[in-house]
This record gives structure tokens, sequence and C-alpha cells, in this order.
């Protein structure tokens, strides 16, 4: 099955930031269906479609890209922490080395008066990221994995730009 990575990946489109999706997440993992084995649908489904974490050592390329968005999640806790003055401990996830492009990008998010814009800094940081992780992986698992992240980054942001804001913020108040 593995030498149908090449044929699997080049027939995917092309993804760009702030594109709408040419298919869904549950479409992508069909096509993979297809094509690569079960175990790797898996991973695919369990680190991009839900969002769950998993075994690192199986996948180096996820445990960097999880350790990045922990990092970012981490910096984003702290400031706004800090700004109540509530205590950011018991809100941390696993905490490690952060490198100062994500504090700078978790304080630049902070800053940004516009949530929409705000919300679009950080699709956008995390797509920069998985650019970099993408070198080297051109017809492998990682390759896909890194297309499922950013498909996933895309369908938020259609979801966020699409979204009907005055039903959203009729939910939201009814809700404080």
């Amino acid at each position: 099955m593995a030498g149908y990575y090449p044929y699997l990946i080049s027939t995917l489109p092309m993804l760009h930031f702030g594109m709408k999706p040419s298919f869904s997440g549950e479409r992508f993992l069909e096509l993979c269906r297809q094509f690569i084995p079960s175990a790797d649908i898996e991973a695919l489904k369990k680190a991009a479609i839900s969002g769950e974490y998993i075994d690192a050592k199986i996948h180096p390329t996820l445990k960097k890209w999880q350790e990045f968005d922990t990092g970012l999640r981490n910096e984003l806790v702290k400031i706004r922490c800090l700004h109540k003055h509530v205590a950011s401990e018991k809100y941390l996830r696993a905490e490690g080395y952060v490198p100062a492009y994500i504090t700078h990008l978790a304080s630049t998010v902070h800053r940004t008066p516009d949530i929409l814009e705000a919300e679009k800094l950080l699709g956008q940081g995390r797509w920069y990221f998985l650019d970099a992780l993408s070198f080297g992986h051109y017809f492998d698992l990682d390759f896909l994995l890194i297309y499922a992240l950013k498909l996933f980054i895309l369908e938020r942001w259609d979801r966020a730009i699409t979204a009907d804001k005055e039903a959203v913020l009729e939910e939201a108040l009814a809700k404080s």
C-alpha cells in the first residue's frame, strides 16, 4: 500500500491559507482510505480531524506539531490569565521550552482588538509552522498529516468567515 502515497498526494489540490477548502476533512479521509493502510487512516483521523494527540514516538512530525500547538495555547492562557489577574497554572498543559516566535505570536494575537483578525493571525501562525514542518516530506504519511492539519485550519477559518454573526452574538448574549 505504501506505493500509493505518491499517487494519492499528487492528486490532492494545493492548499493556501484563506482559501475555501476544496473538500471537507471527512472527504479527505474517504480519499485516503482507498490508498493507504488503515493504521495511517486512524492516525490521520485522531491527529487532524478530531484534534486528539497520538503516540508521537510513531510520528515525529506530529510530536513537533503538538509541542508547537501546546506551547501556543499555553502562552495564550498565560497572557489571558495575567490580564484577568488569575493564576494560570491550573489551566496549562504540559510545559516545556517555548520559542520566542510562539510568545510573540500569542502576544500579537492578544493585542489584536478584532476577534476575527486575531483568529486569522492564529491560523496564519499555525499555517507557517506547518509549512516549515513539511520541508522534506513530499510523498509520505507526514505530508498527509500536515495536509490534514492545514485542511482543518481552512475549515475552521471558513466557518468563522461564513458564520451568521448576528446569530452567534445573540447566542453569546443569551448564555451570559
